[in-house]
């Protein structure tokens, strides 16, 4: 799910706790190790007296608690407490105190684990500069459409039945996988939860070449042809931005864009006539769970970089003013704003009319903007703001929510726009911009002005629930995944108002609903949400789409009738050697291309099913 999809409801604890049983036994098989007395004696002593106000149950669960921590591989937590969301609470603890916080949290000694050399294996390209790069960036395309053809993806509604698993790789020591492969030649090439850049290949999932980032990389790869041949292009976490030289695996440039203190980086880079548009979000919406957080300064923001050089071309704020105190909080300390309107999504290319397309999320504090929870279009070449369409207003929201000291006065509902905008052309010629937002508002704009053309529900939405990840089109109907469910909703749900989280599709030029397909039920399966939250990918007749019960499904585009159905929660033999699990389906959509479904297993955060694979299909020939 989107980082900002927070907990707000007590309610939900024990239900949290039931699912992280599973969580807990997982990682007890796989990182099953003594921990020595002495760091568990000094990481106790450190998470009591520095993190346990926040992560205690009875903070409601803004944070998480010990209980969902401890099923965190250490090498997880003390990224989070370098480089991630708590790296701002952990700026005054030693290196030692941070590695013993990680391994008394998961009870298991900080080692790194080593891939054998026999998953290693000899990488070429046959002409780098002919090199085909079958599938790129966030969306497949620059427009976003998550579609691929029938000669792209090499599967169709009569074969997808026999597609079987060919091979799994584990990503090692992980415990979410929320980046997906490009594709260039035979070549697969995906980031991780800690940095590493994997180029594996496509038949067989050995590695080809592996480069290491400072800090997660919770985008996708975005890979382009230049004269030297194809180079890719990511962001990771610490708003560090990497040029690599796909031939080699080796660094090209760097450059860290994020200047705010707490900048990040959620969303995918993409590329575009030798401009690098970087998506920025801010890690104050978790800071201000700290009482004394000086809430807020921050404003999401998209910046432009020179692809060949990294150089910065340009910078545009969601919201342009700087922050500046605007009178005292609950407890008597000064409050600053405006701030928030973050950029979680990746954002979307308009050639035709030289424009960028983001989305926006809530503000943090009071005054409201009205660049919050909005579509904005960007010139591409000087970032200038073109129009600006806002769904929701008076959204001011953050993790301090409800009665922190932090939280803003009558707070709003945490409706962003997570999904990157998509830009399609109807069958009558006419373009669309088609976007989804958490809310469970599915909205079709004109790309010229941002005016609002039809906007349909396909569900209540909330902070969890609604449209995260995004949706896919074909040009006639546009596919949205709906992650509202009973634990989304915190409960509260009556006889009118029940969840209907599934696969929704509707017609692209009106809004009308086509049809729809409800999450199937869980059963008795221990952990399991029924919900769909990751982004789906089309083909012609087949929607692909994950779920958070760690099915990945094929759905019939013309009346949405399941037509194959894989669940990815159990153990793998992998080919790299590592210990391998599937988990919850959640992030971007699945990969298709010549014959192969490329699927990302395991997302262990918001109370989902942990997991470390990727797994390739292939159809039967």
């Amino acid at each position: 799910m989107n980082t900002s999809y927070q907990p707000q409801d007590f309610a939900i604890n024990k239900r949290l706790g039931l699912i992280f049983v599973s969580s807990l036994l997982w990682a007890t098989t796989c990182f099953g190790q003594t921990l020595d007395p002495a760091i568990a004696k000094l990481g106790q002593q450190v998470y009591m007296t520095t993190c346990n106000t926040c992560h205690k149950p009875e903070a409601s669960l803004k944070a998480p608690g010990h209980f969902i921590l401890s099923s965190m591989p250490p090498r997880a937590i003390l990224a989070a407490l370098e480089t991630g969301k708590m790296r701002v609470q952990a700026k005054d603890l030693s290196d030692e105190q941070r590695k013993a916080v990680a391994q008394w949290l998961s009870n298991k000694p900080l080692t790194e684990t080593v891939i054998p050399k026999e998953a290693y294996t000899q990488f070429k390209l046959p002409d780098a500069k002919k090199i085909a790069i079958t599938h790129t960036g966030w969306g497949g395309d620059l427009e976003g459409t998550g579609f691929r053809t029938a000669k792209q993806a090499g599967i169709t509604a009569a074969s997808v039945g026999s597609l079987k698993l060919k091979w799994a790789f584990a990503f090692p020591d992980v415990n979410q996988v929320r980046s997906k492969p490009a594709i260039v030649g035979d070549w697969l090439i995906m980031g991780t939860q800690f940095g590493d850049v994997y180029c594996l290949n496509k038949q067989s999932g050995k590695i080809g070449w592996h480069f290491t980032a400072k800090a997660a990389i919770r985008g996708v790869i975005h890979v382009v042809q230049k004269t030297s041949g194809p180079q890719a292009f990511f962001a990771d976490n610490a708003t560090n931005v990497y040029a690599l030289d796909v031939k080699t695996g080796k660094l090209l440039w760097e450059k860290r864009v994020g200047q705010h203190s707490q900048a990040a980086n959620t969303g995918s880079v993409v590329v575009y006539d030798n401009m690098v548009y970087v998506p920025l979000t801010s890690l104050e919406v978790v800071s201000v769970l700290m009482p004394g957080y000086p809430c807020c300064s921050s404003s999401g923001e998209v910046v432009a970089l020179n692809a060949q050089s990294g150089n910065e071309v340009w910078r545009h704020r969601v919201i342009a003013e700087e922050a500046k105190e605007t009178g005292k909080k609950k407890d008597g300390t000064p409050a600053y704003g405006p701030a928030g309107g973050i950029v979680w999504c990746s954002p979307t290319v308009d050639t035709k009319r030289g424009l960028l397309y983001i989305g926006t999320g809530e503000n943090y504090t009071h005054p409201v903007t009205n660049t919050s929870d909005a579509i904005q279009a960007l010139n591409l070449k000087t970032g200038k703001l073109a129009w600006n369409f806002q769904a929701t207003q008076n959204d001011a929201w953050n993790m301090g929510c409800p009665g922190g000291p932090n939280c803003p006065d009558k707070p709003g509902n945490d409706l962003d726009f997570g999904m990157a905008p998509i830009l399609v052309k109807q069958p009558n010629g006419n373009d669309m911009l088609v976007v989804g937002q958490k809310s469970a508002m599915v909205y079709g704009l004109s790309p010229d002005d941002g005016k609002l053309i039809w906007k349909t529900a396909v569900g209540l939405g909330s902070a969890l629930g609604g449209i995260h990840w995004g949706m896919a089109t074909d040009g006639k109907y546009v596919y949205a995944a709906n992650a509202d469910n009973k634990y989304a909703l915190f409960g509260k749900t009556d006889s009118l108002h029940r969840p209907a989280p599934g696969i929704y599709a509707l017609e692209v030029a009106t809004g009308k609903l086509v049809w729809k397909t409800a999450s199937p039920p869980c059963g008795d399966k221990k952990g399991c949400i029924e919900a769909n939250s990751a982004a789906p990918t089309v083909i012609p007749g087949v929607v692909f789409a994950g779920a958070l019960d760690g099915h990945i499904r094929a759905y019939s585009s013309i009346d949405g009738k399941i037509i194959w159905d894989y669940d990815t929660v159990h153990a793998y033999e992998t080919v790299n050697g590592v210990q391998g699990k599937g988990g919850s389906l959640d992030g971007p959509s699945p990969v298709v291309a010549d014959g192969m479904l490329f699927v990302n297993s395991g997302y262990g955060l918001f109370g989902e099913l942990p997991g470390n694979v990727l797994l390739a299909f292939e159809v039967e020939k």
